[in-house]
């Protein structure tokens, strides 16, 4: 006879019991039959498991090493058991995708891109200016996926739990109202704004403390900032009353020049995350394909990022 998992079951219940009589009750058999198959048992590992007495059985030294390795096999095999038919279920059920995402074209540009990839999915979307935010929504398995950014190589929010890889690299690039004295330049250096008052959207990285040093480096304090959403700091610039900071990946807008800062003194690091236990690999390796591809979609979209792109051999390091 070979020993099969029913056996390591049977086995755990008459020593969990402490009698062949409550064991056989919990098993659902009549005492003479689980007798028989505990002999067999026994047969089969070559010892006796249990000592019988008149206040039930205790596990020889034979028992106790096989319980030993039982406790560890049965819920090893039941975990995978589970896994599996999630797996399976997930399979088989129309896939449902919840991205999550800060502002900005690349999330839109993913939806539209996941939709040519995987035409059955789901995909629905949650925007929110925080990374901590949606990080928090992957951990609690309220989203699969989240497009977020770092500022420069800070680590993501929750690295050690949650999987982040990197979509791109991008500079950080400078909004204009389009009849700035510098709107015509080729680049624009941070000296040269230091008069100028700003807009930016919210984030709770280390973003507005990198800005703010890479003005002193240049000798200034910014002025004011305005952290507030797109559209706001859209209007903002438009009608003057600031310049904006943005990523290269920013669409061309009526009323509004978006250039370089000389020597690329900041760097944005889209990144997607998703939590290694809920995720496939496959359906993971597909978004983040899809998310690199809408990258390099939104890029090639602005026409300054195209043209500082053309003037440099690659993308900034982080």
């Amino acid at each position: 006879m070979e020993l099969e998992l029913r056996h390591l079951r049977t086995i755990r219940t008459i020593a969990e019991a402490g009698s062949l009589t409550r064991a056989a009750t919990l098993l659902g058999l009549a005492q003479p039959a689980l007798s028989a198959q505990l002999r067999r048992i026994e047969r089969a590992l070559g010892g006796a498991l249990f000592e019988r007495g008149r206040h039930g059985v205790r596990a020889t030294a034979l028992g106790e090493l096989v319980l030993e390795r039982a406790r560890i096999v049965l819920p090893a095999v039941s975990g995978l058991q589970q896994e599996a038919a999630r797996f399976a279920r997930a399979r088989r059920e129309p896939e449902r995708l919840r991205l999550g995402g800060t502002h900005g074209p690349l999330l839109g540009a993913l939806v539209d891109r996941l939709a040519e990839a995987v035409p059955d999915a789901t995909v629905t979307t949650r925007a929110s200016w925080s990374e901590r935010e949606l990080a928090g929504l992957l951990a609690e398995g309220r989203l699969d996926f989240a497009l977020a950014g770092t500022c420069g190589s800070a680590a993501p929010p929750d690295a050690t739990q949650l999987v982040w890889r990197e979509i791109a690299v991008d500079p950080v690039f400078v909004m204009l109202p389009a009849g700035h004295r510098l709107a015509a330049a080729d680049e624009v250096g941070l000296a040269a704004l230091a008069g100028e008052d700003w807009a930016c959207v919210p984030g709770d990285g280390c973003f507005a403390d990198c800005f703010t040093a890479a003005c002193a480096r240049t000798g200034f304090a910014p002025r004011r900032m305005y952290e507030t959403d797109t559209a706001s700091c859209v209007h903002l610039v438009q009608v003057g009353r600031a310049v904006g900071l943005c990523r290269a990946t920013f669409p061309t807008t009526p009323g509004i020049a978006t250039r370089p800062l000389a020597g690329t003194p900041l760097v944005w690091r889209h990144v997607l995350g998703w939590h290694p236990e809920t995720q496939a690999p496959d359906t993971a390796a597909t978004v983040l394909a899809e998310a690199r591809s809408a990258h390099a979609g939104t890029a090639a979209r602005s026409d300054s990022y195209a043209h500082w792109l053309a003037g440099n051999d690659r993308p900034p390091a982080p």
